[in-house]
């Protein structure tokens, strides 16, 4: 690699995937895919239908050929990338989405290219048009869709896929977008950086490319055309930075901090078996939220200590019709064994609102409500619903055999929600103790995420009907600053260190504590390792967050007493705002 004499130029985009990464820029793109829309004749349609049915199949072909290129990445980017390919298998099966584009062909009397465009644009828009506060989580639900829909019609045409052959090893890969289908054929070892003038942070692109390793900044915007093709280029993947043809001082002190990074990930996989306790011997426990159940391996190599939220809701996704109480038996049961003996901590389904679940919405249709986060969700809509809630804590129940569980309700704000979550979770384990399935000798703890004002204000009562406490930071937050955690963030609307919300958090734990009941943070704040002696100062001994947040979390733990983490809590609860609670931070 040689410096150039082109002017320095600097870009930023969003940082996906962290690290250093120091080549030469080369680009590759997306053949353009064109569409004919036509209209066939009644006599036709069988013919129309075997070329859809011979380009789902070459589909299915190419996503399981995919499927086993994951077996040459390490283990953990094969666990988080196969379930979503397993998700577009499923789309290709006997989907809303097949049904539909069917019933153009046959119905509409239009070409298979013109009934998968129409399709699954269609069901894109649909989902993209509901309401709710998860924009980004609908966004990615669309794209998957829109995904699928080009890998057919690129199969019913043949117009070529994006390839990656040719391009140099250790280059920066640059394109305008990857689709998470490209960013799964990527070896890791191919490329020092990736780099896309479109795309975010959340999209399944971004979850593929943090799972490679790979330093990536995507949404880099007029990167592509300052890029001459092999010119030098530095991407950091921590502050979302691209560094086109760094200075020597730049490269210098981008190859230091690359030499930073290596020694801080060896010095963190050290950490692994040692305890989480402050200087002066406060012992906090660090456990794992889990979303499904490919992130189980991660769980174990971060060092967490149990599952402190395992969100229940992937059980439901993705399926036609609702899950009986054998088959979510039997996946709660493989996830607790997995464990070991560590607790998994199970939240009771959290539906409603802007999740759309298909089986769910056959089963018991969401009516419109003007306000869907205000509306019913959570423990409320389970309550009206009680045998979809007696299936799920019988469930629970018998897993409970294999190992500790506790049972976590959602969106608690009134005592009652607990008292009669209580009555049918006591009538089904008399019920099954009746039967004679096989439980654990004891009853499992029932507690609450504690994630409305108004719970947080009446911690003292509902701590008198709940085993334990789990502080959902995210909603919490949301909910107590009325704002949206998807609003931009220069709007500075939303954010869970607004002494507001910490003294929610303060006034639960003491609460807690009063009553001698465990009491959790599991929301996004508890992955802030720079938090984590505060949320300590505010009294909170349990943290659960993303796997690999753990180790720096637990440094942070280390590295203070739990004298300063008092002050520190002291000092930002009276402080006026977020910024100034960063400062005592910083100054900590």
């Amino acid at each position: 690699m040689k410096l150039t004499n082109r002017a320095e130029q600097r870009f930023t985009g969003h940082p996906v995937s962290p690290g250093i990464g120091i080549g030469p820029v080369h680009e590759t793109g997306e053949p353009a895919l064109v569409i004919a829309h036509k209209k066939i004749a009644a006599a036709d349609t069988a013919a129309e239908m075997a070329r859809l049915e011979e380009a789902l199949a070459r589909s299915r072909h190419q996503l399981g050929k995919l499927k086993a290129r994951l077996a040459g990445l390490p283990e953990h980017s094969q666990t988080e990338i196969a379930p979503l390919i397993d998700a577009y298998l499923h789309m290709l099966g006997p989907s809303r989405l097949m049904r539909g584009i069917k019933a153009r062909v046959q119905d509409g009397l239009i070409a298979a290219e013109a009934a998968v465009h129409a399709e699954s644009e269609a069901q894109a828009e649909a989902i993209l048009s509901l309401t709710g506060s998860d924009r980004q989580g609908r966004a990615r639900r669309a794209e998957e869709v829109r995904e699928i829909g080009r890998r057919i019609l690129r199969n019913l045409t043949r117009q070529p896929f994006r390839s990656f052959a040719g391009l140099p090893q250790g280059c920066i890969l640059a394109a305008s977008d990857l689709r998470p289908a490209d960013a799964a054929l990527i070896q890791p070892a191919n490329f020092a950086g990736i780099i896309t003038e479109e795309g975010g942070a959340d999209g399944h692109t971004a979850v593929m490319l943090r799972a490679l390793g790979l330093p990536a900044v995507l949404g880099a915007a007029g990167v592509l055309s300052a890029a001459a093709p092999g010119s030098l280029a530095i991407i950091d993947g921590d502050t979302g930075t691209i560094t086109l043809n760094p200075s020597q001082p730049s490269l210098d002190a981008a190859r230091q901090k690359l030499a930073a990074i290596t020694r801080t990930r060896r010095a963190l996989t050290r950490l692994q078996r040692l305890p989480a306790a402050t200087r002066d011997g406060t012992a906090v426990s660090l456990q794992a939220n889990l979303e499904l159940p490919f992130e189980l391996p991660m769980i174990a190599e971060s060092g967490a200590h149990g599952i402190g939220l395992l969100r229940s809701e992937f059980i439901f996704m993705n399926r036609e019709i609702l899950p009986d109480e054998d088959t979510q038996t039997e996946i709660y049961q493989n996830i607790v064994e997995a464990m070991d003996g560590d607790p998994v901590t199970i939240r009771v389904l959290d539906w409603g609102s802007d999740k759309e679940i298909e089986a769910l919405s056959a089963y018991m249709p969401l009516h419109d409500e003007p306000n869907p986060a205000l509306g019913l969700r959570g423990i409320r809509l389970l309550l009206r619903h009680p045998a979809l809630l007696e299936t799920q804590l019988a469930a629970i129940l018998r897993a409970g055999a294999a190992g500790p569980v506790r049972i976590m309700l959602p969106m608690v704000s009134l005592a009652a929600e607990i008292l009669a979550t209580r009555e049918i979770y006591d009538r089904v384990w008399k019920r099954l103790k009746r039967k004679g399935v096989r439980m654990a000798a004891q009853k499992p703890p029932l507690g609450i995420m504690v994630e409305t004002p108004a719970a947080a204000l009446a911690a003292r009562q509902l701590a008198k009907y709940a085993d334990f406490f789990a502080i959902g930071t995210n909603d919490l937050t949301m909910y107590t600053l009325a704002a949206d955690r998807g609003l931009p963030v220069g709007s500075k609307l939303y954010d869970p260190l607004e002494p507001v919300v910490l003294n929610l958090i303060s006034m639960t734990a003491r609460a807690a504590a009063e009553a001698k009941i465990s009491v959790s943070l599991c929301g996004e704040l508890a992955s802030r390792h720079q938090a984590a002696p505060l949320l300590l100062g505010l009294g909170i001994r349990q943290l659960s967050m993303h796997g690999n947040a753990i180790p720096r979390v637990k440094r942070a733990i280390r590295a203070v007493s739990q004298t300063q983490c008092d002050d520190m809590a002291v000092a930002a609860l009276a402080a006026p705002d977020a910024d100034a609670v960063r400062d005592i931070i910083r100054e900590a």
